[in-house]
């Protein structure tokens, strides 16, 4: 199911000149919609300013527009606050010399949920079963006089400070949005009233801002109602899988043609995946990836695989594999580019522990992809060697993103425990959600078996309820490691996510602040390494030599 709406807008100039309010109702495409929900938005811009009607009517064209341009994995109130900060620096600019002000009530419905932004004294209000409930709170100030003096509005101040709201929503109920002029004159009796009477969306918006102009309204009235019909699926899986109600696709051989590709050989084949390499019409090297056979009508699995392609599509970049838009396809799979190389583990296995030099710009080029995915909300979840490519083309790239998450987007199984358990983050095992912290542990696990071939708190074996206590340091097995990578390793993997790095972005800086040279010197000297040793060699030498000193002056 995907969500449905219906929804009614009336506005009316009144007694005014010019009418300064403005209404927006935005219906994406269905995917989008699944993502990114529906936009409802009222503004009411400031009449004693600058320009009120234009201050609203821009406000509510940017926020239309660029808030389906940011990235779809964004939260929807992350996306809200940057555009509206934005927005409000664009109206002080943009005044000039005068304020342009306007206030905002604007709500996103996606899903099974609603997300509301608001500034100023617009109102929002949730009408269900004959119940009025208002949710918004008018920022003027509460002195005598004032109550009409706005103390919080968009081009106001350089600091703007928006509530939000999130919720579940409910089938059948409405949301009412209103300007001041509505329901400044009209009591929430009256408005109750009139919602019970009017069943028909459009008649009620009516009704309220023609009752509110009989009822002596000087201003601008607007009114905005929008019924949940239906509700939408609980997460982006839910809803890719209903949009796309693809059949598996045959079994496929050798040498047989595809829609469009010719097949070369199954590649890899899991009780979760099947690979197969397949050609283009260009001779281009292609991985196609779909469900095993017996999966027909397993809905996860379907979820899991759409959401991979789905994250991918989101993430384009040298990182991460190309996906082909493949627009033709009538069955559940998706294509990637195959890229020539071997994988972290496999150059592992070949050469044993990395090299410093090489180390280092591995890990630069890992942090650098996973800060990519953590700003686009997208968590990767399965960080491990055999998921990171290092291409013949010298190019890292992450690969598998099945077990990718995106909070608001992904269905939050926290007792799943995903990925491999010597990866995986202490608090995952307590059930904490997914967090960025938990990546980052992964990309230190990695990246410490890549130098010493070992797991800083030992190999973690499936079902096994492991202990967490102080990590082993790498330079017990790395003794040339200098002591500023060894001290960045541990914490990368602390057993308490707050000692860890705190970004992608602030690991990736003590790296490249490190002097690369000590990295591509050789091993630091033995008093380095073994002080006392040395220490302890050069005092029994010395006793030799004044032993032997002695014995010739007895002579």
């Amino acid at each position: 199911m995907s969500l449905q709406l219906s929804f009614a807008q009336a506005s009316a100039i009144g007694p005014r000149e010019e009418n300064q309010d403005a209404l927006r109702l935005v219906t994406p495409a269905l995917e989008l919609a699944a993502s990114k929900g529906y936009l409802c938005a009222i503004a009411d811009g400031v009449s004693q300013c600058a320009d009120g009607g234009l201050a609203a009517r821009s406000t509510l064209q940017a926020l239309a527009l660029d808030y389906y341009a940011t990235p779809q994995t964004w939260s929807v109130a992350q996306a809200l606050d940057r555009l509206l900060l934005a927005q409000n620096r664009w109206l002080q600019a943009n005044g000039g010399g005068q304020p342009l002000l306007t206030t905002l009530s604007a709500v996103v419905f996606r899903g099974q949920r609603f997300t509301l932004a608001h500034v100023g004294d617009c109102r929002v209000y949730r009408w269900f079963d004959g119940e009025l409930q208002r949710i918004t709170q008018e920022h003027v100030w509460e002195q005598p006089g004032m109550q009409h003096v706005l103390k919080r509005a968009l081009g106001l101040d350089q600091h703007l400070v928006v509530d939000f709201l999130d919720g579940e929503l409910r089938q059948g109920e409405c949301f009412l949005l209103l300007s001041d002029g509505v329901w400044s004159t009209l009591a929430d009796h009256s408005i109750r009233a009139i919602l019970r009477e009017q069943a028909d969306l459009n008649l009620a918006v009516n009704t309220l801002v023609s009752a509110a102009h009989l009822a002596g309204s000087q201003d601008n009235a607007s009114a905005l109602l929008v019924r949940i019909d239906q509700l939408g699926a609980a997460t982006l899986g839910d809803a890719l899988v209903q949009l796309q109600q693809w059949p598996l696709p045959p079994p496929l051989k050798a040498g047989q043609s595809f829609e469009g590709w010719q097949v070369e050989s199954v590649l890899a084949q899991s009780r979760q995946s099947l690979l197969y390499r397949v050609r283009d019409t260009q001779q281009q090297p292609w991985l196609l990836k779909t469900l095993p056979p017996g999966h027909d009508d397993d809905n996860d699995a379907a979820q899991a695989l759409l959401s991979e392609e789905w994250f991918l599509r989101r993430v384009a970049g040298r990182a991460f594999p190309e996906v082909h838009p493949a627009s033709g396809r009538q069955h559940l799979y998706y294509v990637m580019r195959e890229y020539s190389g071997q994988t972290l583990a496999a150059l592992f296995q070949h050469q044993g522990p990395l090299p410093l030099a090489q180390w280092q710009s591995i890990a630069e080029r890992l942090l650098r992809a996973v800060g990519m995915l953590h700003r686009r909300q997208i968590l990767h979840r399965d960080i491990k060697p055999e998921n990171l490519l290092l291409g013949d083309d010298g190019e890292l790239r992450v690969l598998d993103f099945g077990l990718a998450y995106c909070p608001g987007l992904s269905e939050d199984r926290a007792h799943l425990l995903p990925g491999t358990p010597s990866f995986i983050a202490p608090e995952a095992f307590s059930g904490e959600r997914p967090t960025p912290q938990q990546d980052l542990y992964s990309v230190g696990v990695s990246l410490y078996y890549l130098l010493t071939g070992h797991y800083p708190y030992g190999e973690i074996e499936a079902f096994q309820r492991p202990r967490f206590n102080t990590p082993v340091s790498a330079s017990r097995y790395r003794p040339d490691l200098p002591d500023w990578l060894q001290q960045s390793l541990e914490r990368s993997v602390a057993a308490q996510p707050n000692q860890r790095y705190e970004t992608a972005e602030e690991w990736l800086l003590v790296l490249e602040q490190a002097d690369r040279r000590e990295l591509s010197l050789r091993p630091r000297p033995l008093l380095e390494r073994e002080p006392l040793k040395v220490w302890q060699t050069l005092a029994l030498v010395s006793l030799l030599i004044n032993l032997v000193l002695l014995y010739l002056l007895s002579l």
